[in-house]
């Protein structure tokens, strides 16, 4: 097959990669200690934790810390460091604003992990607040929330940006894959002791099926490499399957590739899924981790297709803008097109190869997914039993797995009464634990101590999701019922929950008149002789779900109706098993 391929400028001499490792000697290390007990703290979320290990190691090689404002500005602009230096993507440190008042001022902050270990100090660069919606346009290409790079800029990420140069104290630490996980400089150290002169690396956030290891091999032997596997185990697409049965599966794969041929490694990337911007990154990084060419695929690091179907990035935009950086970055680029089965031949075959007339066949990931849940048969020729049975011990039929139904709408529109006769029938038709979290009983217990105010609300939502979500990872249902006004914090509790199981979200939709004419409780009553402020529906806006996946008209329907309309949607989605009913 004839591939073009935009070369670097040289190979390797022994994979001396550019290293600019910002971890410090013992020394320098138990000073930043001492500096850290009368610093003020950030507790890293887990994509800054990705962020700042490859600024680290050098796998973000030049940046020597998170951007500041001009740095910022040029990359998202034009694709360069102030400097010059080609750099696609904005590596930004986002603080919400109580951290920003907390912080201005201070001349060093102690990043640490979630569990307050202590990753890092920043000396403290610049502090402002950034125009997302350009972020958005320049470097994703869209201001669309439903891609999820742009969902998580607009919606979860910080007001303010924080930049600064960072000293490293030490690594995160993981308790997984340890034998897996290399920095740049051990990783360029294992292919001297290999003796592997060139390298192309294959950058995946998906298993590895039949087709990419034909991809695999036919991109080895045509540049005359070995190969690395070098998959991306931070944080990905919301939806995607986990890293441990992925990085379980990629063991598999690799046995299937002769010996001292394919090396794997596991790289802790946060992808931002900006697809031909990301696909020069990811070269970047590759170049800085010692390989000497790099697989780009198809619509390399895409989201997909916006909801009315439509592509974000065109088929070869990837290919085109890593080919045209090849040279600058020092790489190899080897652009693959989609791969097919051809049963005639009894093999994968590019798509720009099928004959006239040739029958080809595939399995698309939605497709895969739905088999999975299905419990469907996938063909012999898709993947290797290995790989699938890990897959479906991490991935049972959709009637097995935990799922979310979150019931949003007015005070008064029914919700709470439709959540206990659901979960009732859940209880009678099932064998399977059903939680409840109806908004007023959570007020009390998860959501003590937050008033109303908008920032408030969003929080106490987003707490609902989260714990809902950890029910839903377990296996279990959980039905909330909540009034949830605000669409962000309902998008963020879909995308956080659909990576544990099923979300189904129903808006119960109830004219406010209506609603106020229930109102048992005097609530609305007070809104409207200003006792209250900030009511949902009187002088605070309610944002009705656009997409919800089950509409309950508690106006002209009961309870019972309501309760069915419930229930045969999670029947649909294959949630609930027909013959149970």
């Amino acid at each position: 097959m004839a591939v073009e391929v935009a070369h670097h400028t040289a190979e390797l001499n022994g994979h001396g990669g550019l290293f600019r490792e910002l971890m410090v000697d013992e020394a320098r290390r138990c000073a930043l200690i001492q500096m850290a007990v009368r610093s003020p703290s950030l507790s890293l979320r887990p994509r800054q934790v990705c962020d700042l290990e490859l600024l680290l190691s050098g796998g973000f090689a030049p940046l020597d810390g998170f951007m500041g404002r001009a740095e910022y500005d040029s990359v998202v602009s034009r694709m360069r460091l102030k400097d010059g230096t080609l750099w696609p993507i904005p590596i930004t440190l986002d603080i919400h604003a109580p951290d920003a008042e907390r912080l201005a001022g201070a001349a060093m902050v102690a990043l640490r992990d979630p569990t307050g270990l202590l990753l890092a100090m920043l000396t403290m660069g610049d502090l402002w607040e950034p125009d997302r919606d350009r972020e958005a346009q320049l470097v994703y290409q869209t201001q669309d929330t439903y891609h999820p790079g742009v969902g998580y800029l607009m919606n979860r990420s910080g007001q303010f940006y924080l930049g600064g140069s960072l000293e490293g104290v030490q690594s995160p630490k993981y308790y997984d894959f340890n034998r897996w996980r290399d920095t740049p400089r051990t990783l360029q150290s294992a292919f001297v002791a290999q003796g592997w002169k060139r390298v192309v690396a294959f950058q995946t956030r998906n298993p590895m099926h039949r087709a990419h290891k034909e991809i695999t091999d036919r991109a080895a032997r045509h540049v005359g490499a070995h190969l690395l596997i070098h998959p991306a185990v931070g944080v990905t697409k919301p939806g995607d399957i986990d890293h441990f049965t992925r990085v379980r599966s990629y063991q598999h794969i690799k046995t299937r590739y002769p010996a001292n041929t394919a090396m794997l490694s596991l790289l802790p990337l946060a992808m931002r899924m900006a697809g031909p911007r990301e696909a020069v990154w990811h070269a970047i990084i590759r170049k800085n981790h010692g390989c000497t060419h790099f697989i780009v695929g198809r619509d390399h690091a895409g989201p997909g297709e916006d909801r009315q179907g439509h592509p974000y990035y065109a088929g070869d935009a990837a290919h085109e803008m890593a080919m045209a950086a090849a040279r600058e970055i020092g790489i190899g680029i080897v652009p693959f097109r989609n791969m097919v089965y051809a049963p005639g031949r009894r093999t994968y075959i590019p798509v720009t190869d099928i004959e006239p007339g040739e029958e080809t066949l595939t399995v698309s990931g939605t497709e895969l997914r739905k088999r999975l849940a299905d419990c469907a048969e996938i063909p012999d020729w898709f993947s290797y039993p290995e790989v699938l049975k890990e897959l479906r011990t991490s991935h049972p039929p959709r009637y097995q797995q935990g799922f979310v139904v979150f019931l949003t709408g007015l005070s008064g529109s029914g919700k709470s009464t439709i959540a206990h006769a659901v979960r009732s029938n859940l209880l009678e038709l099932t064998m399977r634990p059903v939680s409840l979290f109806d908004g007023d009983v959570v007020r009390k217990h998860l959501g003590k101590g937050l008033g109303f105010s908008a920032a408030d609300r969003s929080t106490n939502v987003r707490r609902i999701g989260f714990v809902a979500s950890e029910v839903a990872r377990h296996r279990g249902i959980a039905i909330c019922a909540a009034i949830a006004p605000y669409r962000a914090d309902r998008d963020v509790n879909r995308s956080r929950i659909a990576v544990s199981g099923g979300y189904v979200e129903v808006f119960v939709d109830a004219p406010l008149e209506v609603c106020e004419e229930r109102d048992v409780k005097g609530l609305y009553a007070r809104a409207r002789a200003g006792i209250i402020t900030g009511f949902t529906g009187i002088d605070d806006v309610y944002e009705a779900p656009e997409n919800a996946d089950v509409v309950c008209c508690t106006e002209t329907e009961s309870i019972e109706e309501s309760m069915e309309k419930v229930l045969s949607c999670l029947r649909d989605l294959g949630y609930l098993l027909p013959a149970a009913l």
